[in-house]
């Protein structure tokens, strides 16, 4: 079976004429149902199999997203075009009526006549569930949920703020407010602890971010793929190789070996497997011709793999390994994907240590940390736009409080803890840096992780001093996070500020154009050619704005594109061979020599990855990808 779901403010629909013989009778009169979640409907041929299994399977989705967008009505309608393979008509009459019957106990439920071709009328809400579908398999393979998912759903966890100097202050909802800590100087932190606490990840409201990445041609959806695969334009293609370029830059400079390794592996591996019911994500799973293959969601197991194929001694450790994963796959939710912020294909910059013991994983997450904190600043964040959280299981929390305390003072604000009474997760300490965007909701970006047990699951061995073989302790560290996430950060931190009344714009050296030239008419172009020309050989994105538009609407355009530096050129500029340069950030204006404005952008972009401009450098010559 087969659902298109939108939540729509009112249906209005008419039978026309019957479009089989055995169409249901009814009056040929208009219908309308206002506020409801019209469920276009087509029962297929595999459905009558199991008619009962169908109707079920259908009700429960069909109730789930009434849930989250909280509708009271329903409309069922027959809508045989969505299969290439419908169900007999008696069978999908059947059906019908069945569902219509089951929904009927909960809600207001209405159905349009079946086997009638229908004049129809729908106003759809827009919101981010106001379009959905649905497909039921019967007899196909179910989701597969890892051990972990499911004591994820059952675990217990006391919440805590812990403080710089060490105070711990156990806080809980009561009444729909935090108890237990004074957030008045902390707001951020307050909603940071409120989303994880409630522990809700749908989203209800478009987040900000996702008409920024579409208006400044970044990214898109991809109608072509599974939702949360999405599509990159040459300017977020460019950002996104930049920010990519950036970390791994700095991940090997802090001394980890890159390495590459697949993205699908054996789901029988027992190595694998074992370690794919202690990690909390859902698994793409592929029948290939040979076996039963799942897409990685991060780069453990290559690494892992790898690890455990080498001869390692004690000196070689603390041992950091490190691949840019492109991509990692995780199957989120329905509900919970939103824009760059939770996808299902995304880009991880994965960099493991293996260390000979607790003592030795402690000192190198410390190292590790610095290295987080000056990618973060280098991309354009910096720790007053994150909370910082740690989960811990309470028995190493006990064996080793003055150094979780530690990490809370190196971060120099108070931080969310949340403590298991057990250990679960193969791992029994992580840090997160959480990023709380426009709409409160928060996303992890860096992490690392104490991982206890997967030395062991996947048999990895160091030669010790004693000349014994030992396993050694994991750290698993994302630097960045997500690439994809960074952006949205980046995006949503921009619209924040637009909200203060600043201009929005990303930072100068991930601008996909630094330097815009303006001709004020077409006898300029040639003059701005030259500029350009030389301010591209320094390694400066610029590009000219050749158009035939007023020199107002070329300026305005600009900054719709949140270019950094907007210059003018015309008489003025030819004879005083200074430049009107307008800077984004400050709206001021000032006369330059094109080497100071050279000058002024190299060293804002110092030491930070380059690439060219991303399109041509003529406006006119180029293709419009969004709007």
């Amino acid at each position: 079976m087969k659902l298109l779901l939108v939540h729509s403010d009112f249906l209005e629909y008419e039978p026309k004429e019957k479009a089989i013989k055995s169409a249901e009778e009814v009056l040929k009169e208009k219908k309308r149902v206002e506020d409801c979640l019209v469920v276009f409907t087509a029962v297929e041929r595999s459905d009558e199999d199991s008619p009962a299994q169908a109707v079920a399977d259908a009700v429960k989705e069909i109730q789930d997203v009434a849930k989250q967008v909280k509708a009271k009505k329903l409309v069922i309608y027959p809508w045989v075009h969505l299969s290439s393979e419908p169900a007999s008509a008696d069978a999908s009459l059947k059906v019908l009526k069945e569902m219509e019957a089951s929904l009927g106990t909960e809600y207001e439920v209405y159905r349009s006549p079946f086997g009638w071709y229908k004049s129809f009328t729908i106003s759809c809400k827009g919101h981010p569930l106001s379009e959905l579908s649905r497909k039921i398999k019967i007899g196909g393979p179910k989701e597969q949920l890892s051990e972990a998912l499911k004591k994820e759903e059952t675990l217990k966890s006391e919440w805590f703020i812990l403080e710089p100097g060490g105070r711990m202050n156990k806080i809980s909802i009561k009444n729909g407010k935090i108890v237990g800590f004074d957030f008045s100087k902390h707001k951020k932190l307050e909603k940071f602890a409120r989303y994880e606490m409630q522990k809700s990840r749908l989203v209800k409201q478009e987040p900000p971010h996702i008409k920024l990445m579409k208006k400044l041609e970044l990214v898109d959806y991809e109608p072509g793929s599974d939702p949360g695969n999405l599509r990159y334009y040459p300017k977020g293609r460019m950002i996104k190789a930049l920010i990519e370029e950036w970390v791994t830059q700095k991940v090997l400079e802090y001394g980890a070996m890159e390495v590459e390794s697949p993205i699908m592996y054996d789901f029988e591996h027992p190595s694998l497997k074992k370690y794919l019911n202690r990690f909390p994500a859902r698994q793409y799973i592929i029948e290939t011709p040979n076996k039963k293959v799942f897409l990685r969601f991060a780069a453990c197991f290559g690494q892992f793999l790898m690890a455990h194929d080498a001869t390692i001694s004690y000196r070689n450790l603390p041992l950091r390994i490190y691949e840019l994963t492109r991509y990692s796959f995780r199957v989120e939710k329905r509900g919970e994907l939103a824009g760059l912020r939770r996808l299902r294909a995304f880009t991880m910059p994965d960099c493991h240590a293996l260390c000979k013991d607790i003592a030795q994983a402690k000192e190198e997450m410390l190292v590790r940390f610095d290295l987080a904190d000056e990618i973060q600043k280098g991309v354009g964040l910096d720790r007053d736009d994150f909370e910082f959280a740690i989960r811990v299981v309470k028995d190493f929390w006990n064996d080793n409080k003055d150094y979780v305390i530690g990490l809370v003072k190196k971060w120099g604000k108070p931080a969310l803890i949340e403590m298991w009474d057990k250990q679960f997760f193969y791992f029994v300490l992580k840090h997160e840096w959480n990023f709380v965007d426009a709409l409160d909701k928060a996303s992890c970006l860096t992490t690392d992780q104490i991982d206890v047990e997967n030395g062991k699951t996947y048999d990895l061995k160091f030669t010790d001093a004693d000349n014994k073989q030992k396993h050694p302790i994991i750290l698993h560290l994302s630097p960045s996070g997500a690439v994809e996430r960074v952006m949205y950060a980046l995006l949503e931190k921009a619209y924040m500020e637009q909200k203060q009344g600043k201009n929005p714009m990303l930072p100068l050296w991930l601008s996909p154009t630094q330097v815009r030239l303006c001709p004020v008419s077409d006898k300029f172009n040639e003059l701005c050619k030259q500029i350009a020309d030389k301010i591209e050989n320094k390694k400066i994105r610029v590009d000219i704005d050749d158009r035939t538009e007023s020199i107002q609407k070329k300026i305005r355009d600009a900054e719709l594109e949140w270019v950094p530096f907007i210059v003018v050129v015309g008489e003025k500029e030819q004879k005083s061979g200074k430049l009107a340069v307008r800077f984004r950030e400050s709206g001021k204006v000032e006369n330059m020599k094109p080497d100071d404005l050279v000058k002024l952008i190299t060293q804002e972009t110092k030491d930070k990855p380059y690439r060219p401009l991303p399109l041509p450098r003529l406006l006119t010559k180029r293709p419009v990808f969004y709007g």
